[in-house]
């Protein structure tokens, strides 16, 4: 024809009504077509090569289905080996399924706007962020559990996979266990703390938090060793390999003498590998993305906001093993 074919060429080759042309484009069952209409259109579109107007069926939708993606960290993460990484790629692929289309902010959350909803990332988002974004009834999903009864969020239960590492631990006879890390502000840090010291405090072992907020482990590990710990849960995964390191320049081996297990992946990328295959759990990241959209779209569409944590998976290792019998007193 010499021009892109439209809903009205279609009609006309078929002799029916563009509305009619519209109902087999969309599959509607609400209006029945007779099968052999149906399929006259059908042969028609396949022969002429049409291809739906997106910008029309957006504007009749009254949606451009262009979904935002904002995160508050200070660089967009890019790289296949950063943290944040599969969550985007689940974000990605569930939009393509869905027919909607990735705007990416780089220069503040006051431009969501321009998106249908917004999918916002980031460890700490502060209480006043959050509060504004709810204020404004702009849909949008937080990737990551929040401390808000109004926030909708998409989060990983570190609660419950902590818990069931120091169930393991406390299995293989360790009495005396330790948390390293901040545990806190953000959620997930203290989401892992407070399963920590619930399944210590169930099982009736010895717990101990050693903070680091210096970031050294130097100091922490004499102070550990010298109350009879045996079992070392770190909450940054990216410091196991310092971890190994400091212990065996106390003459403790891992996992011979001291065992340790991590709570995650790496949230800093290069992080240098530990020289084990270390006992961790797996945070549901490419799921996560993928739900946050999920989520979004059913806000988008008029659906409630909804609070989902994901279950993490438990990945066995080399470095948790069973506590010696004299460490067992």
């Amino acid at each position: 024809m010499g021009r892109r074919v439209t809903q009205r060429d279609i009609a006309r080759m078929t002799g029916v009504s563009q509305a009619t042309v519209s109902l087999v484009l969309n599959g509607s069952g609400a209006v029945r077509i007779a099968q052999e209409t149906r399929q006259r259109v059908l042969d028609a579109i396949r022969a002429t090569g049409y291809v739906a107007d997106v910008v029309g069926r957006r504007l009749a939708d009254r949606s451009n289905r262009i979904l935002g993606v904002f995160t508050y960290e200070p660089v967009f993460p890019s790289a296949t080996a950063d943290f944040y990484h599969p969550f985007l790629v689940g974000i990605e692929q569930r939009a393509e399924q869905l027919g909607c289309d990735l705007l990416l902010f780089t220069s503040g959350p006051h431009r969501m706007r321009l998106a249908d909803g917004c999918i916002v990332l980031g460890r700490s988002i502060g209480r006043d962020e959050l509060a504004r974004l709810v204020a404004e009834h702009h849909p949008f999903v937080s990737v990551g559990r929040r401390d808000a009864p109004d926030v909708p969020y998409v989060g990983a239960d570190y609660g419950a996979a902590t818990a069931a590492l120091v169930a393991a631990a406390v299995e293989l006879g360790h009495r005396r266990l330790a948390y390293v890390g901040t545990g806190g502000p953000a959620e997930s840090h203290l989401d892992r703390l407070r399963g920590f010291a619930g399944a210590c405090l169930a099982a009736g072992v010895s717990a101990t938090h050693e903070p680091r907020r210096d970031g050294a482990l130097d100091g922490a590990v004499p102070r550990l060793l010298a109350a009879g710990v045996t079992a070392l849960f770190l909450e940054e995964p990216a410091d196991a390999a310092d971890l190994v390191a400091v212990l065996r320049a106390h003459g403790r081996d891992v996992p011979g003498d001291v065992s340790v297990v991590v709570l995650g992946e790496p949230t800093r990328a290069g992080a240098t590998p530990a020289p084990f295959d270390v006992t961790r759990f797996r945070t549901p990241r490419r799921e996560m993305g993928w739900r946050a959209v999920d989520h979004l779209t059913e806000i988008v569409g008029g659906g409630p906001a909804q609070q989902t944590l994901l279950a993490c998976e438990l990945v066995p290792g080399e470095t948790l093993r069973t506590a010696s019998s004299k460490e067992r007193t």
